[in-house]
Order: structure tokens, then C-alpha cells, then sequence
């Protein structure tokens, strides 16, 4: 869990500083610039994609406490997590904050509080853990172009494009890939944060919502990679669907039915949760009419 929660942060921190020493016009969609523009697109982070991770691991931690309180605390953070999905709250088109963004960033808050307080257990070696480490092998090398960008760099060479100008889907030249943060680091973090949550073998519900969100990662990902690493090279004009925001469509149906059978894959590889309590019975129940099958000093039962 701390690996999460570390990912998470230390990219905030990172987009504080890179907002608030870069000029707006050398980012994405934002026109304050200065602390106070480097705090708002850290609060619109908190909001995606922190907000949809946090959902997860409050749940997690309240079921860790196991009091009334806690799933209390746990379903206020996810329902304050919940409103990123209301359309407008976070809008790639200008991702200025807003007051509304406030409101997930509390979730944020309570979930991390929740986490703090939380007996995590340690997992030892799972069975789907090569699997796990194999799709983080792929998806952070392909990251490394987006965290120079949200570090405030261009990635040289020609290996992965980076300040190499091309030609935008509005017809003007730009660096093919913008300086701040991008949806692809958005989506490896939730990619990553499911990775390690579904190995504390949750409940059903929060399985599943964690395999949404490792599909979902995936479809992202891949979408804004292909879009500047294969169609601004002129490689190919074709490019996946867009998948940013939830609709009604044959991609998200399909992320919907992908992410039940991984759930369901987990589940059948790994199992659910062993529930603590008193260690089972291993000896044989005594016969009866044996000594040891009444009184403990031999005599007979009453």
C-alpha cells in the first residue's frame, strides 16, 4: 500500500512544481501559472486519477478496521470520490480547477487517513504475481515519456517521440508530446495501484472495481500512446477508440466484460481472503467414552 500512496504523491508534488515554474502557454489546457496554478492541476489530480484509486483502498482499509465507523468514513470517501465521474468536474478541455474539485480531494483525504489506520497484512508470493510484474514491465517504459513531461522536459531522441515537432489533429505544428502531466501517467498509475491492491485478495465488489480500472488504465494507455508515438510519425491514421470518459459504446461494454473475466481469473487463481480467527481443529475428536472424551482429569462425565 505504501508504494501506492508514495506513486501518487510524489507525482502531485511533482506537478505542483512543474505548474507553478512553467509558463500556462507551455501546457495543456491551463491558463494560471505561478503556486497557485500548480496547486489547482494538483487538486484536478487528486481528483483523476487519484479519486477513482482512493474508492479501492478505502474500502480496503475499512474492511482492515472492521468497525461501523470505518465503513462509515469509507463510504463517505467513495461517494466524495464518486462525483470526478459527474461530466464537467474534470474536463480535459480545461483542467483549471474548480471548487467542485474540492470535493473528491476530501475523499482523497479520508481514504489516505483510512489507509494510515489500517492493519495491512503482508502478502507473501502469489501465484498471478509474474503476470503482474510483466504488464508493469510494459507499461512503465512507455511511461517514461510522460514523466519527463510532467517533470517539465522534452524526451530526446527518436525512440520514444518527445520535442520532436509534428503536425497536431488541428493542423498546427507542436512538440509531439506537451510538457505537464498526461492521461497515459494517469493511466499507469491506476494500472500500477491495481497491480498492488488486487494481491490483498479483496472483496468481490472491490475486485472488480480494481480490474475496471486495471482495463481501463490498459485502453487509456494505449490510446494515447498509440496517438503519439504511430499517428504523429504518420505511421498509420487509424487510432483506438477513446475510452477517457465513461459512455455508452462498444468499447466501454467491452472494458465492462474484460473486466469481469480478469476479476474472475483472480479470484479463480488466487481466492479470496482467508478470514482471521481461532486456528482450525487438526486432531481427530475424541471417541467416546475415552478418557480424554469428558473430564480432563480422566473421570467419567457427569
Amino acid at each position: 500500500m505504501d508504494v501506492v500512496w508514495a506513486l501518487l504523491l510524489a507525482t502531485a508534488l511533482v506537478i505542483v512544481v512543474t505548474y507553478s515554474r512553467l509558463p500556462p502557454q507551455d501546457l495543456y489546457n491551463v491558463s494560471r501559472g505561478g503556486l497557485a496554478g500548480g496547486l489547482g492541476r494538483a487538486l484536478v489530480f487528486l481528483n483523476y486519477p487519484v479519486a477513482l484509486a482512493a474508492i479501492s483502498i478505502a474500502c480496503l482499509a475499512a474492511e482492515g478496521i472492521g468497525t461501523r465507523n470505518a465503513w462509515f468514513a469509507a463510504l463517505s470517501a467513495s461517494g466524495l470520490c464518486a462525483i470526478t465521474a459527474v461530466p464537467g468536474v474534470v474536463d480535459q478541455h480545461d483542467l483549471d480547477a474548480k471548487l467542485v474539485n474540492v470535493l473528491p480531494a476530501l475523499g482523497v483525504a479520508i481514504a489516505f487517513v483510512l489507509s494510515l489506520l489500517a492493519p495491512w497484512e503482508r502478502v507473501g508470493r502469489l501465484p498471478l504475481d509474474p503476470v503482474r510484474v510483466a504488464i508493469g514491465v510494459i507499461v512503465w517504459p512507455v511511461a517514461l515519456v510522460w514523466i519527463a513531461a510532467t517533470l517539465g522536459f522534452f524526451f530526446p531522441g527518436d525512440l520514444l517521440l518527445g520535442e520532436e515537432i509534428r503536425r497536431g489533429g488541428d493542423g498546427r505544428l507542436a512538440p509531439a508530446v506537451h510538457l505537464g502531466e498526461h492521461e497515459g501517467l494517469d493511466a499507469a498509475l491506476l494500472i500500477t495501484t491495481a497491480l498492488v491492491l488486487t494481491r490483498y485478495r479483496p472483496p468481490c465488489a472491490v475486485m472488480y472495481v480494481l480490474c475496471l480500472g486495471l482495463v481501463y488504465g490498459l485502453f487509456v494507455e494505449w490510446r494515447d500512446f498509440w496517438f503519439e508515438q504511430v499517428n504523429k510519425r504518420d505511421w498509420m491514421t487509424w487510432k483506438p477508440p477513446s475510452v477517457l470518459t465513461p459512455r455508452v459504446s462498444l468499447a466501454w461494454g467491452l472494458i465492462v466484460v474484460l473486466a469481469l473475466l480478469v476479476a474472475l481469473a483472480v479470484r479463480r487463481f488466487e481466492g479470496p481472503r482467508q478470514p482471521a480467527g481461532d486456528p482450525r481443529r487438526t486432531a481427530p475428536t475424541p471417541a467416546l467414552g475415552s478418557p480424554t472424551s469428558g473430564s480432563t482429569t480422566g473421570a467419567p462425565s457427569p
